[in-house]
């Protein structure tokens, strides 16, 4: 382990300046994924600027019905929330399919958002990687893949994201707060929060050095709306995604009970190096009745866009299937429709 300072944030502005007076610094939430790196020796900080005891750990009713999630809100604390179990039941399913239980309930909500990909290439200081060491190479194209993008990715990275609770926010519209130098703040939809890996794929996300995420934001859901999350993985517990999708579904029931897409929103998880928002899909299912052939048809369209490696070109009937049995579940018989038995 390299010596590194460490500074207890008292606010956001004193982070910011501590941020600002260390070369080299990282902010600290839960440490599930950077302490670990630091062991790894892939993150070498100058100091560690702890962000845990500021009061950002309250998940608030906001007056149009959303919600308002603090950065220090822990995984198993927020997927435990009344209000999201009842409101935004994908996001707690999602952020209960990731890590295990000791994890979640150390893991932040803005840690989840900034944990770095799992690939071995990434963690192994001996291999190449343009992620950890631009201009390296990618060791993963010619090497183990089995688990890495199929859509997205470029010849300088293949890495996926691990987030589950990132897909999730990337289907329900969120937005997050970011806090920057001088008490500027802005913010960024959850969608377009991660970057595609093209020739800089050391920069995972569109922060900017020092900001903070301070909240993420999460819109009221339309009445009647459903959603879901689904996720394949190599075992039933503490795995990441092979592949998973989120999906949110908006019908407009006619009299007997039949529906036409109102709104969906459609994202993978396991695919890219971040959420992929499948807006091809979405755009053709939009006004349509969700019928499995119009279904497969629409998903079909959106990976088209997807280049298998060697070795992954399994993901794609995959992601394909898991997204055509959620919307089918989600476009499924309701209760008191004329449709249920």
């Amino acid at each position: 382990m390299k010596p590194f300072a460490y500074v207890r944030a008292t606010s956001l502005q004193a982070a910011a300046d501590a941020y600002a007076a260390h070369p080299g610094s990282r902010y600290l939430g839960g440490g599930t994924n950077l302490v670990d790196l630091m062991k790894l020796g892939v993150e070498t900080p100058g100091a560690l600027i702890d962000l845990s005891r500021l009061p950002l750990d309250e998940v608030r009713e906001l007056p149009d019905g959303g919600l308002r999630v603090g950065a220090t809100v822990r995984n198993s604390d927020l997927a435990a929330d009344p209000l999201v179990r009842t409101r935004y039941p994908l996001l707690s399913r999602a952020l209960l399919s990731g890590a295990s239980g000791q994890l979640r309930n150390v893991a932040t909500t803005g840690g989840n958002l900034l944990q770095r990909t799992r690939c071995g290439y990434f963690q192994d200081l001996s291999k190449p990687c343009n992620k950890r060491e631009p201009g390296t190479g990618c060791g993963a194209r010619e090497g183990l893949h089995r688990d890495h993008a199929v859509l997205g990715h470029s010849e300088h990275c293949i890495a996926t994201h691990p987030s589950d609770m990132a897909v999730a926010l990337a289907a329900l519209d969120a937005r997050i707060e970011l806090y920057g130098a001088a008490g500027t703040t802005r913010t960024v939809a959850a969608a377009e929060f991660h970057r595609l890996p093209a020739d800089r794929p050391e920069q995972d996300t569109v922060i900017r050095p020092g900001e903070i995420i301070t909240a993420v934001v999460l819109p009221a859901p339309a009445p009647g709306a459903r959603s879901l999350y689904r996720k394949a993985r190599e075992r039933a517990s503490y795995a990441f995604a092979l592949a998973s999708v989120a999906v949110v579904l908006d019908l407009d029931l006619d009299d007997g009970g039949v529906g036409r897409v109102r709104r969906i929103a459609l994202a993978f998880g396991g695919l890219a190096h971040r959420p992929w928002r499948a807006t091809t899909a979405e755009g053709r299912l939009t006004g349509a009745v969700p019928h499995p052939d119009a279904v497969r048809e629409a998903v079909d369209a959106e990976l088209t866009r997807a280049t298998a490696l060697r070795d992954n070109a399994y993901k794609i009937p995959l992601a394909r299937n898991l997204a055509c049995d959620a919307i089918a579940e989600l476009a499924g018989p309701r209760p008191g429709s004329p449709a249920t038995p």
